[in-house]
């Protein structure tokens, strides 16, 4: 059974940063493509950045967090992580991991194939 557990959320002010963590059980990272997710209050959920598992490795990170929020996975400790620098208050939200098996396209971003999901850990950007 895929299971999927987030941590490292908090308050931090504008511009600082957090890093979040996913432990993945009954998958590799290595096999499977993941990606972080967020869904802001009274908004949907929206995908943020991702990265495919296998050799291939794509990132994608949605305009609004390139260039400050990273994704990394470690598939020895089969975890998931998002970087997040810079942050602003349009940040806060709800940031779910996800996964799915590594397919032939390579593609991490088509946001809707995903179906294992965490629960989410709550991120506010506050002064």
């Amino acid at each position: 059974e895929v299971q999927l557990v987030e941590s490292g959320g908090g308050l931090v002010q504008p511009g600082g940063s957090l890093r979040l963590s996913c432990a993945a059980t009954g998958f590799t990272t290595d096999d499977y493509t993941v990606a972080w997710f967020r869904q802001a209050p009274g908004k949907g959920r929206e995908g943020v950045s991702c990265v495919a598992g296998g050799p291939n490795g794509r990132q994608y990170h949605t305009n609004s967090v390139r260039g400050r929020f990273t994704i990394s996975t470690d598939n020895a400790k089969n975890a998931v992580y998002l970087q997040m620098n810079s942050l602003k208050p349009e940040d806060t939200a709800i940031y779910y991991c996800a996964a799915k098996p590594v397919d032939a396209s390579g593609l991490c971003a088509l946001w809707y194939e995903y179906k294992n999901w965490g629960k989410g850990t709550q991120v506010t950007v506050s002064a």
